[in-house]
């Protein structure tokens, strides 16, 4: 039970989950078959590649227009499938970038605990002496570490909309870090916990965390996040959009969402308002260099490292810093998800790397249930 429940929390909590009503038959007229590698390569104590082909066959379907998939550890496989564009039917792309979601959380954390280890700051000191004047007097010292594992008592900041459906008439509009912070601080602090006593999710802690980082630095987040992390780790087609610019830039496969029962293409869209919580863009395989020079040290050294897998002592907290635990065969493995409207990213790896998954998966339906998804497409690489 334990395993179904952690599995269960990890997805239901963090994932923008898929949808399961059938698209308009017209769409896949010219969508042609799942395009798997003809140089895919297991051993025996590789993923289950039948398991993983057969999660890509019929690609697009009810729940995805396409999907990319890379397995690496002690065993390698590669797949992708399904379209480019539905207008078109082309092809979908293996190196196409995507809108990466909440797996930017990865990047704000190892920003600030790089800090940590410089000495630049304390994680143990809080928001009111590195930002002064941010939080009212209302709110209790909140600490940087409080933040980084989602315990700060900050309530949600401003948005868009809570559904796709409310978000997308929204679509190009701006919301700063200051709004959605000052949104945040208006509705004043968690009723009924203090600090580091509840475990919350939210982007609210991390968009406080990339104003930290511009105000320590007294650099642009964006940069901070090119210099430390993805020009060392050779992330070259990772990147944040320039403020408001709503295009997906490079190759891609187009995003569609369900709205109002109709598939909406829903690429271009300005996400500025997720920032430093969900604004990147990147590949598998540059997500999937930053799992491993993360979980290798590469990134942040020890003992900083070990707050990124470190479960607060809460009543029912299930993340670290921003990796979650869960239970699969017989293996800890720690994943973080990222969705925006039409696209659905994981990354996850055990500890040790002797196995670890990154897909994107252009997601038809953002609020659904997103378990079916993951047992579909992270599951088999973890089966031996």
């Amino acid at each position: 039970m334990r395993a179904r429940r952690r599995t269960t929390v990890l997805a239901a909590s963090l994932i923008l989950a898929l949808g399961a009503a059938p698209l308009a038959a017209p769409a896949f007229a010219a969508s042609g078959t799942a395009s798997l590698p003809a140089s895919a390569h297991t051993t025996p104590t590789g993923p289950d590649t039948k398991a993983l082909e057969a999660a890509l066959e019929g690609l697009p379907d009810q729940d995805a227009t396409a999907a990319l998939v890379r397995v690496g550890g002690k065993g390698s496989w590669q797949g992708v499938a399904g379209v480019r564009d539905l207008r078109t039917g082309a092809p979908a792309l293996q190196n196409a970038r995507f809108r990466a979601g909440s797996t930017t959380k990865i990047v704000t954390a190892a920003i600030v605990l790089q800090l940590a280890a410089e000495g630049r700051i304390s994680l143990d000191g809080t928001v009111q002496r590195y930002l002064p004047g941010l939080l009212t007097e209302d709110f209790s010292p909140i600490t940087v570490r409080q933040l980084l594992n989602f315990t700060s008592g900050l309530q949600p900041g401003a948005s868009l909309g809570d559904s796709t459906e409310e978000m997308y008439p929204h679509r190009f509009e701006t919301l700063t870090p200051e709004e959605v912070v000052a949104a945040s601080v208006a509705k004043g602090p968690d009723p009924d916990h203090a600090p580091g006593e509840r475990q919350r999710y939210s982007n609210i802690h991390y968009t406080v965390l990339g104003m930290l980082v511009e105000k320590v630095t007294g650099d642009s987040y964006a940069d901070q996040a090119a210099v430390r992390i993805f020009r060392p780790l050779g992330m070259g087609h990772t990147s944040f959009p320039a403020g408001p610019d709503p295009r997906i830039h490079g190759p891609h496969n187009r995003g569609y969402d369900r709205i109002d029962g109709k598939l909406v293409d829903v690429t271009d869209w300005n996400m500025s308002d997720r920032w430093a919580a969900g604004d990147m863009i990147s590949t598998t395989a540059d997500l999937e260099r930053l799992l491993v020079g993360v979980f290798r040290g590469r990134v942040v050294p020890e003992p900083q490292l070990t707050e990124m897998f470190a479960v607060p002592d809460v009543p029912g907290a299930t993340m670290g810093a921003p990796f979650s635990p869960f239970e699969l065969n017989g293996r800890t493995v720690w994943g973080k998800t990222g969705s925006r409207p039409g696209y659905h990213t994981v990354v996850a790896a055990t500890r040790n790397l002797s196995r670890t998954v990154v897909y994107s998966v252009n997601s038809t339906d953002a609020k659904g249930e997103g378990l079916p998804i993951v047992q579909r497409f992270a599951f088999p690489a973890f089966n031996r």
